[in-house]
């Protein structure tokens, strides 16, 4: 039976769960949290007087977004592809709500975040997560359009440009540059014919480096990133003293909570950079270890899109392959500008760096995805909602 049609309820844990995804996410939590503590020791107690304020607080937002993570859990596929249209209109609104001044808080010359009172939210964090929704309820409903036709293919991009057109007025070129990829991606294996596919890759990737390069200060962000030393004083210094922290760490780190360049060196430790700091404590021995489970995650969220899809349950699979892409690509991005591989992008690193937003959309996401599983192993045993709850 599929499983699609499942009702709301607390769905039981007597099919199983993917114990290498549980795993791993646990171990990222709550090496994440530790992490967290170990990093921003230095920063809160110069801000707070408190050295433990961003761990107790993470551990807050890490309660919180396993609330978020279960209610996600707990709500059938189908009732977010009924709701798909609603959650782009309401990424729509978000973002033009975060670019009104005295709604929208500005910080470092971007409007990236709203006040809800406990933290910050950054709206490309929800907003990223409903697009991906609904790119995945338009695979499902056109994919015979999509797998014959340029219109096919043009109608999703052009729906995802403008939410592109209002990410890059905050501005955040990172979270754009996600979402493109996500979406690309989810095309890709939607079936999109591969010479339009190819051209409207060629397109985006031209206008992203058109956009790179319109602005300034992301020129500017370039040169540092390919010659920190140049200006190590003043615009390299970050990228510099991340290097530093990760060539420190060498192959099994100087120890937890050892770390020099937390000690105010290395501007946001706890949060975009947290992963330079892990270098420094655990070495190349701790970043394999981290890639592993990052490896983990993807992997298995991967194979459960897959099984969805061969089960027929397509909306199921392409949101499930979108959300693993983008945390893969996300861990991936943020290691890669950590150790000076690509410019900065201001994205944290998955379940690890600090900060609500981050956190409670990756709970989010990875609810949906264990959703998706649960509901590939009830119709494995062919069992409805109602035989469920008995």
């Amino acid at each position: 039976m599929n499983s699609a049609t499942m009702g709301w309820g607390i769905p039981k844990t007597r099919f199983g769960i993917d114990n290498w995804l549980c795993g791993a996410i646990l171990v990222l939590l709550l090496w994440g949290l530790v992490m967290v503590a170990s990093a921003s020791v230095a920063q809160a107690e110069k801000i707070t007087g408190d050295p433990f304020y961003y761990f107790f607080r993470q551990l807050l937002f890490m309660a919180i977004g396993g609330g978020l993570g279960f209610v996600m859990y707990c709500v059938p596929m189908q009732q977010w592809e009924r709701s798909s249209t609603w959650l782009f209109i309401f990424a729509l609104g978000l973002l033009v709500l975060v670019l009104i001044p005295g709604i929208g808080v500005k910080v470092n010359a971007a409007r990236r975040w709203i006040d809800v009172g406990v933290f910050g939210l950054q709206a490309s964090e929800p907003v990223r997560l409903a697009l991906i929704i609904y790119v995945a309820s338009y695979i499902t409903r056109r994919q015979e359009q999509l797998q014959t036709s340029f219109k096919g293919l043009a109608m999703p991009v052009v729906a995802v440009m403008l939410p592109c057109l209002l990410l890059l007025m905050e501005p955040d070129f990172g979270a754009t540059a996600i979402l493109l990829g996500v979406v690309f991606l989810m095309l890709f294996l939607g079936g999109a014919r591969v010479h339009y596919y190819l051209a409207f890759v060629g397109f985006a990737a031209a206008g992203l480096v058109m956009i790179a390069v319109a602005a300034p200060y992301r020129v500017k962000r370039m040169l540092n990133f390919m010659d920190p030393w140049a200006d190590v004083e003043n615009a390299g210094w970050q990228l510099a003293q991340s290097l530093i922290a990760v060539g420190r760490g060498e192959w099994t780190g100087v120890g937890l909570g050892n770390s020099v360049q937390k000690l105010l060196y290395l501007p946001e430790m706890h949060t975009d950079f947290i992963f330079a700091i892990l270098a420094e404590e655990f070495g190349l021995l701790g970043i394999s270890i981290l890639i592993t489970l990052f490896g983990i995650v993807v992997w298995r969220g991967f194979a459960i899109a897959r099984r969805a899809e061969l089960d027929g349950r397509r909306f199921s699979a392409y949101v499930c392959y979108g959300l693993s892409g983008w945390l893969g690509l996300q861990a991936l991005i943020n290691m890669a500008v950590n150790m000076g591989l690509l410019p900065t992008k201001g994205l944290t690193l998955p379940l690890m760096s600090y900060g609500g937003s981050s956190l409670l959309t990756v709970c989010a996401l990875l609810g949906l995805i264990l959703r998706v599983d649960y509901e590939n192993r009830a119709a494995a045993f062919g069992v409805t909602s109602a035989e469920d709850r008995k």
